[in-house]
């Protein structure tokens, strides 16, 4: 099979013929259709502080994907040769103590496929059956590819309730975007969106922000005004990973004010505690999904609703073949797209 491998601990992948994977009892082998570009990606192509230290190599890399199942191990049950499915990035150990509880996102053993195992940046790949989950076969495959990034977006704003709350969003990524449509689609009264980017502004209001702002806190004060806002924001989702984000949103949320933090901040920074403790706000953190209630929940959103469907599809700005795939990430480097999507399924 072709795929996008990194055979050692250097910047760049090869795109080269690789065995196709075995199929073990309790697995499946999906055929890639489309795959998406994530940060983690990009990290893992130019091999810096954080891949050197967290992927394993060699490795063919990626973790957001769609295809259609091929083959199952004799032990799976519920799903069949032909089914549409996309995969839950997280592999987990299923004995741990949050496993065994039903916190399956929490596993202390979990292993990343795309940067602990092998990944989807290739014709196939194989997934444990618990991992994956069947679409139905009218869902766009661009969005099926990113449910993945979707799952994160919906696990970030469903972390407290949104209806009738208002809602500020600092850093419009694709990840940001999809949130926005979700504040939205859930009824939140105002979103006010913050980030440094002209287009990503742009596109947070076609994501359904009443206010796009560049990220200072004059600005920031200057949308809450505006909007006739009286005492603050009720729940922020920071999804920068910037300090100084963190930091306004700290000072722009009412008292008892909702922090969903999925932003990675690329090293340490201060935020004033006192803040914090003294108003009486929640900092909570978000990684990855839920399984499978966020899965289930972004499928409800995506089924019941065509005005969220549409503005998800929208948020992919790019589709390269993939062997063009040097294009294709330097789209997802670019600060005028949203998410870059691969088709795999000429290669």
């Amino acid at each position: 099979m072709k795929a996008l491998y990194k055979p050692a601990p250097m910047a760049g992948f090869e795109l080269i013929d690789r065995p196709q994977p075995v199929t073990g009892p309790d697995e499946v082998k999906i055929r890639v259709l489309r795959t998406g570009i994530c940060g983690t990606d990009l990290h893992i192509l130019h091999w810096d502080d954080w891949a050197a230290s967290a992927v394993n190599h060699p490795l063919v890399p990626g973790h957001e994907f769609c295809g259609e199942v091929v083959e199952t191990g004799e032990f799976v049950q519920g799903v069949e040769v032909g089914d549409f499915v996309s995969g839950e990035g997280h592999v987990v150990c299923g004995l741990c103590r949050n496993c065994r509880a039903g916190r399956r996102q929490m596993c202390i053993h979990t292993e990343g496929i795309g940067v602990n195992r092998d990944g989807a940046f290739a014709e196939y790949l194989t997934l444990p059956s618990s991992n994956i989950w069947t679409h139905s076969p009218a869902i766009d495959k661009d969005v099926a590819a990113i449910f993945d990034p979707l799952g994160n977006a919906v696990h970030t704003a469903l972390s407290f309730p949104v209806a009738g709350e208002d809602v500020l969003v600092t850093g419009c990524g694709p990840i940001g975007l999809m949130a926005i449509a979700i504040a939205r689609n859930v009824s939140a009264r105002y979103i006010v969106a913050t980030d440094v980017s002209d287009d990503r502004l742009r596109l947070a209001l076609d994501m359904g922000a009443d206010r796009a702002v560049h990220s200072t806190p004059e600005a920031i004060q200057d949308a809450f005004t505006s909007l006739d806002m009286l005492e603050g924001f009720d729940i922020g989702f920071e999804m920068s990973g910037a300090p100084a984000a963190l930091r306004e949103m700290i000072a722009s949320i009412n008292n008892g004010g909702r922090i969903a933090m999925l932003g990675l901040p690329s090293e340490p920074f201060a935020i004033d505690w006192a803040q914090v403790v003294t108003r009486m706000l929640t900092l909570k953190g978000i990684y990855g999904r839920e399984m499978f209630d966020t899965w289930n929940a972004m499928t409800a959103m995506l089924e019941s609703s065509d005005t969220f469907a549409s503005a998800i599809a929208s948020i992919v700005s790019h589709r390269f073949d993939a062997r063009d795939w040097q294009s294709a990430f330097a789209a997802a480097e670019s600060a005028d797209s949203a998410k870059v999507v691969m088709d795999w399924s000429q290669i």
